[in-house]
C-alpha cells in the first residue's frame, strides 16, 4: 500500500547495478536513499534483462520499501523479433534522430502490476533473448506484448522509444498511431505517456507533441527520471562506469557520456518542481505504485520444483527408490549385506523419504550411471554426500561410508531442512555430454546452466579508475601492489583500508601513506570507491545446472548465450534454489581426464589397467609420497598449504 500526499513521488524508471556498465545504483544504497527521502516505493527497470528482480524485491522488502519490478525493454522496430533486419523510419539526413543502434531497437517501460504480470514480464524478457537476440540486445515484439500484456503497466518510454523517435522525425501521425496501438494492447488504465526532463534538448523537442498525444488519444501522463545512479554526487562514478563500457577515458571529448548530471533518485520536491505545469504526471506515479503488488513464492513458502524421475508403470518415486537401493546394496555386497550396512541403509531411506528427496537420488543416480555406462569417468565422491550409504548403493559415490567413518547427518539432517547437494566430478572433456543427456531426458525447457555476476573488487576498481582518469598502467600496478595481500582469495575493501575498526586496517599502512602523500592517488581512490562493488558483467557458472519439474519460463527468466546458444538462467543459483528449483553441480575435473588418459595408455602399452574401484587404499609407497608433500597434480592435495602440512 502506498498512501501519499500531493507532495509525494515514486521513481518508476530506475537503472540499478544490474544494468551492467550502465547503472551505478547499488541496491543497498538505492533503498537507503529512497528511505531517506521518505519515498515509500521504487521501481527497477534495467535494460533488456531482469537479472536483479528477486534481489531487488528481497532487499526492498527488508528495507521497508515497496518493490515495483519492471524492465526497460528493447523492442524490435520491425514486425517480428525473429527478423534481424535493421529498420530506419526517417531520411538519411535524420540518422541522428532515427531508430537506436543503427536501426536495431526501440525502448519502452514495462512494470509488473501483479504477480501474474511479473511472470508475464519474465516470459517476455526470456523470449526476447531466446528468439529476438540481436547482438547484445534481447528484443521483444508486438506479438509478445499482445500475448503477455495481462498484469502489466506500460508507458511510451524514453527518447529511444518508438513514440519519441517518430516525433523527432516529424512523424506525428505515426507516433500517435503507435501510442494508440500500445494503449489497445495494455488497456486504457494501464498505459501512460512517459515524460522526462533532464534539461536535455532531445527531451524538450518532443514534450509538446507528447502532451498533444496524451490529449488526442486520451492517455494519462507519467513523470519519470531516468535514474542511473543514486545521488547527484554519484554522477562521477557513473561517468567512470560508462568509460569502462566504451573503453575510453574521462578526458576524451568524444566519449559516451550523459549530457546532464540529473540522472539520480531526485527528491519529490525536485520532481514536482520540474513538472509543475503537469502535476497529474507526478500524481500518477503514486497511482501506479498503489496498483503494483507482486510476490515471489519461495522454497520457504513451499515452492518445490524437484524434477520428477520417470518410473516404470505401477511404481511411484518412493517405491522405485526403495527397490533401486535394495538392488544397489546387492551389487555392492554380492557376498551378503552386513547387518550394520542394512541398518544404515534403512535409516537413510527413512530420512530421505521423510524429507521428500527420493526423486533427487534417482535423478542423480541415473545420470551418473549413464555417464559410467558411456565410458565417462566419474569421481568417487567428495563432500558430505560421501557419507551416505544409499548414495554408495546407487553408485552415486564409490566409497563405503561405514568403512571410512563418514557421517550421513552432515549431508542430510531432518532437523536442518535443506536441499541435498552432491558435487559430481566428470572428465572435463565430456562433462557437456552429461548435461546434454539430462537436457534430453527432462526437457530443454526444464534444464539450464546458471548465470554468475562479476563484481568490481577493490584492486580492479583501482586499476579501472587509474585508467579512465588517464594515468599510465604503472600507476594502477603501484596502487594494487601497495594493498595488503589477499586472504583466502579476498581483498580488503577500500573502505576497510581507512577504517580503524576493520580487522585488517593495520596491514594497510603502506597504502595509506601513498594515499596521503599523492593527490593523484587520492583522486584515483575517490573514483574507485564509486566503482567498487558494482556488477561489471555476467558469466556462466562453472558447474551449476538448474533442473525443474515445470518449464523454467513459468518460474524464472532465462536467456540464450549468443556465443553458443546455451540456455542460461537470469537469476543466480542461490536465488534459483531459494525459489524451489534444484541446482546440480556438474564439475569438469582435469584430474579425471589425466586418470582416464593414464589408464588408456596402460592398455596401449600392453598392461592391465588399474581397477580404481578395488585399488588398495593401504599402499605404503603412496602414503610415503603423500608424506613427502610430493603431490603436485593430486586433486585437493596439491595446494601449498596441503603440501606444507
Amino acid at each position: 500500500m502506498v498512501a501519499g500526499s500531493a507532495e509525494d513521488f515514486v521513481h518508476l524508471h530506475v537503472h540499478t547495478e544490474y544494468s551492467m556498465l550502465d547503472g551505478a545504483a547499488k541496491l543497498d544504497d538505492l533503498f537507503a536513499e529512497v528511505g531517506r527521502l521518505g519515498q515509500q516505493a521504487v521501481a527497477m527497470t534495467d535494460h533488456g534483462y531482469v537479472f536483479g528482480a528477486y534481489d531487488f524485491y528481497a532487499q526492498a522488502k527488508a528495507a521497508g520499501v515497496k518493490p515495483i519490478v519492471g524492465v526497460e525493454a528493447y523492442v524490435t522496430p520491425g514486425t517480428s523479433r525473429f527478423d534481424r533486419t535493421r529498420v530506419r523510419w526517417g531520411e538519411e539526413s535524420q540518422a541522428a534522430d532515427d531508430v537506436s543502434a543503427r536501426g536495431a531497437y526501440t525502448h519502452m517501460t514495462l512494470l509488473a502490476r501483479s504477480t501474474a504480470g511479473m511472470h508475464n514480464l519474465f516470459r517476455m524478457a526470456s523470449l526476447a533473448s531466446l528468439d529476438g537476440q540481436m547482438g547484445k540486445w534481447p528484443r521483444m515484439d508486438r506479438e509478445l506484448l499482445e500475448t503477455y500484456s495481462e498484469g502489466l503497466i506500460a508507458s511510451t518510454g524514453c527518447p529511444s522509444s518508438e513514440v519519441q523517435t517518430r516525433l523527432r522525425l516529424g512523424q506525428y501521425e505515426e507516433a500517435r498511431r503507435a501510442a494508440g496501438e500500445l494503449q489497445d494492447i495494455f488497456g486504457k488504465e494501464n498505459f501512460y505517456v512517459e515524460l522526462m526532463d533532464h534539461g536535455l534538448e532531445i527531451e524538450r523537442r518532443v514534450t509538446k507533441d507528447l502532451l498533444r498525444i496524451s490529449q488526442d488519444v486520451g492517455i494519462p501522463l507519467l513523470a519519470t527520471n531516468d535514474s542511473h545512479y543514486v545521488t547527484a554526487e554519484d554522477s562521477i562514478a557513473h561517468e567512470a562506469l560508462l568509460c569502462l563500457q566504451s573503453g575510453s577515458t574521462l578526458a576524451d571529448p568524444d566519449r559516451f557520456k550523459f549530457d546532464s548530471d540529473t540522472f539520480y533518485v531526485r527528491p519529490a520536491a525536485e520532481m514536482r518542481e520540474v513538472f509543475r505545469e503537469v502535476p497529474e504526471a507526478c500524481d500518477n506515479t503514486l497511482l501506479v505504485a498503489e496498483q503494483c503488488d507482486v510476490h515471489f513464492r519461495t522454497a520457504a513458502d513451499g515452492a518445490n520444483f524437484m524434477p520428477r524421475f520417470p518410473v516404470p508403470a505401477g511404481e511411484d518415486e518412493h517405491s522405485w527408490f526403495v527397490k533401486e537401493v535394495e538392488k544397489g546394496l546387492h551389487y555392492r555386497f554380492p557376498a551378503g549385506i552386513p547387518d550394520e550396512v542394512r541398518r544404515q541403509a534403512e535409516y537413510e531411506v527413512g530420512i530421505i523419504t521423510q524429507m521428500g528427496f527420493p526423486g533427487y537420488f534417482l535423478v542423480v543416480a541415473d545420470f551418473i550411471t549413464w555417464a559410467k555406462d558411456h565410458g565417462i569417468r566419474v569421481g568417487p565422491g567428495r563432500g558430505s554426500g560421501a557419507g551416505s550409504m544409499v548414495a554408495y548403493a546407487l553408485r552415486i559415490t564409490d566409497l563405503n561410508p561405514l568403512a571410512h567413518g563418514l557421517i550421513f547427518e552432515r549431508f542430510l539432517n531432518p532437523e536442518r531442512v535443506s536441499m541435498p547437494d552432491f558435487d559430481v566430478d566428470f572428465d572435463e572433456r565430456r562433462r557437456g555430454e552429461v548435461i546434454d543427456y539430462v537436457t534430453r531426458k527432462y526437457g530443454d525447457d526444464r534444464v539450464a546452466q546458471v548465470v554468475t555476476y562479476g563484481t568490481i573488487k577493490a584492486k580492479q576498481a583501482l586499476k579501472d579508475s587509474s585508467r579512465v582518469l588517464g594515468y599510465p598502467f604503472a600507476m594502477g600496478e603501484k596502487l594494487t601492489k601497495a594493498m595488503p595481500p589477499s586472504v583466502m582469495g579476498k581483498d580488503i575493501t577500500l573502505s576497510g583500508i581507512f577504517d580503524p575498526k576493520d580487522s585488517r586496517h593495520g596491514e594497510a599502512e603502506e597504502f595509506r601513506q601513498l594515499h596521503d602523500g599523492e593527490p593523484e592517488v587520492q583522486k584515483i581512490v575517490e573514483t574507485a570507491r564509486g566503482l567498487e562493488g558494482i556488477k561489471r558483467q555476467w558469466g556462466v557458472h562453472a558447474c551449476a545446472v538448474i533442473m525443474s519439474s515445470e518449464p523454467l519460463l513459468d518460474i524464472i527468466p532465462i536467456m540464450r548465450r549468443p556465443q553458443d546458444g546455451a540456455i542460461i538462467t537470469q537469476f543466480d543459483y542461490p536465488t534459483c534454489e531459494g525459489l524451489g528449483l534444484l541446482k546440480m553441480d556438474f564439475l569438469g575435473l582435469r584430474n579425471l581426464t589425466v586418470i582416464s588418459d593414464a589408464l588408456a595408455n596402460m592398455e596401449v602399452n600392453g598392461k592391465e589397467p588399474v581397477d580404481l574401484e578395488t585399488v588398495d587404499l593401504t599402499d605404503r609407497n603412496t602414503f610415503a609420497l603423500l608424506g613427502r608433500g610430493d603431490t603436485l597434480g593430486v586433486f585437493q592435495l596439491d595446494g601449498g598449504g596441503m603440501r606444507t602440512l
